[in-house]
């Protein structure tokens, strides 16, 4: 069986549209639906009660964030696969289906992420990337990535150069639509690590996964539409403090004592900088990529 976890703060009626998309496309793969509504302030508890009985509900009182939600969810789920699924979503046709034989038909793969369609443009959105290394984090800085976006040599954290049209294995998807064994979860330190409230979470669960061995797989003929920021661009300027913070704790926890150590204290500079340090490198580039003046 399949358990489906659904995190929700004050996103109603995306939440809506996602199970009315459950409902109708996941009818013939044996599943259960686990929604924790975070202190919404929008009904969307009441919603799920009055128009979704099968569902099974968490309603906090406060809101306990993204990753400490997902741990409520994963602790009352009873299947054996794990879908992660945001509620600014809409599962398409045999979305799930493909998901499930796309992981079962191999005991390496231990995750395997959806395409996702942009709600707007009907195209895949770039949601796949490596792992933020300290080359990824300078020469994002640098600008390099964008002057060569396409470039495997300067824009491979972003992984520009791919056209998403194949399966391949890959470092970190969103975890937007992402389906998990749980044996790879539980091998890897279980579901989300809560010091990652909101940002990062999925990229530690990721890096954990790889380092246990699991294959994490993306499979473009799993669609799922995305709308995309329905829960932090309610917030935005809080959300952006909160991914700076959230990199820095991950690099605490995966670098530190691991990179020499010129290397570690140098990029925690850069990430702490972050702001200052990407108007400067704009100022110091005098010129814009192109050779035209900026």
């Amino acid at each position: 069986m399949v358990s489906v976890l659904i995190v929700n703060w004050n996103t109603r009626e995306m939440l809506r549209a996602c199970l009315l998309s459950l409902r109708a496309t996941c009818a013939d793969v044996a599943h259960e639906v686990i929604v924790v509504d975070n202190a919404s302030h929008d009904d969307s508890a009441a919603l799920v009660r009055a128009e979704f009985p099968e569902v099974h509900l968490i309603a906090n009182t406060s809101n306990e964030g993204y990753a400490a939600a997902n741990n409520q969810a994963f602790a009352a789920a009873r299947g054996e696969l794990i879908w992660l699924l945001n509620p600014d979503t809409e599962v398409q046709p045999l979305a799930l289906q493909r998901l499930v034989d796309f992981l079962q038909a191999d005991n390496r793969r231990g995750a395997v992420a959806s395409a996702l369609i942009d709600a707007r443009s009907g195209r895949p959105q770039l949601s796949c990337r490596t792992f933020p290394t300290p080359a990824a984090l300078w020469v994002e800085a640098a600008g390099l990535a964008r002057c060569y976006p396409r470039s495997r040599r300067y824009g491979f954290y972003r992984m520009g150069w791919w056209r998403y049209h194949d399966a391949r294995q890959v470092e970190q998807p969103m975890a937007s639509s992402l389906l998990l064994r749980r044996a790879a979860i539980e091998s890897s330190g279980g579901l989300f690590d809560e010091q990652f409230p909101i940002f990062f979470n999925d990229v530690d669960l990721c890096r954990r996964l790889r380092f246990a061995n699991w294959e994490i797989w993306y499979l473009p003929s799993s669609e799922v539409v995305h709308h995309g920021g329905g829960s932090t661009q309610q917030v935005r300027v809080e959300m952006i403090r909160e991914s700076h913070r959230s990199l820095r704790r991950f690099y605490e926890k995966h670098y530190r004592g691991v990179l020499p150590l010129p290397v570690y204290y140098s990029t925690v500079a850069l990430i702490e900088g972050g702001g200052w340090l990407r108007r400067r490198v704009a100022t110091l580039r005098a010129t814009r990529c192109d050779g035209s003046r900026a």
